[in-house]
């Protein structure tokens, strides 16, 4: 298993064009076996501290391993609408982890 954690910031005004690119890729990810277990929006009062800017959202998603990962992010289907994702977001941090 290998988990993968988001931090994603999103282009002011471009929220709607976001949660467009994200209702067609995370179906996909069960595809590629998988799991969505964790999607956060915080809101300013769930920060007790940062040192990094403040994300639009959290992601922590599962993978049985490192290959379906790699073919969830070749998708095809996906790779359609990555310009969705190209216009809507600034920026993200991806971490990699394997649960202990």
């Amino acid at each position: 298993m290998i988990h993968i954690t988001q931090l994603i910031y999103i282009k002011e005004g471009q929220e709607k064009i976001f949660h467009q690119f994200e209702d067609i890729a995370i179906p996909i990810i069960s595809k590629y076996n998988g799991k969505l277990l964790l999607r956060i929006r915080p809101d300013e009062k769930s920060f007790i501290e940062y040192a990094v800017d403040k994300p639009y959202e959290i992601h922590l998603v599962e993978f049985d391993d490192e290959k379906d990962f790699e073919a969830f992010m070749k998708d095809e289907e996906r790779k359609k609408f990555l310009h969705l994702k190209e216009q809507s977001i600034k920026a993200s941090v991806l971490i990699k982890g394997n649960k202990l």
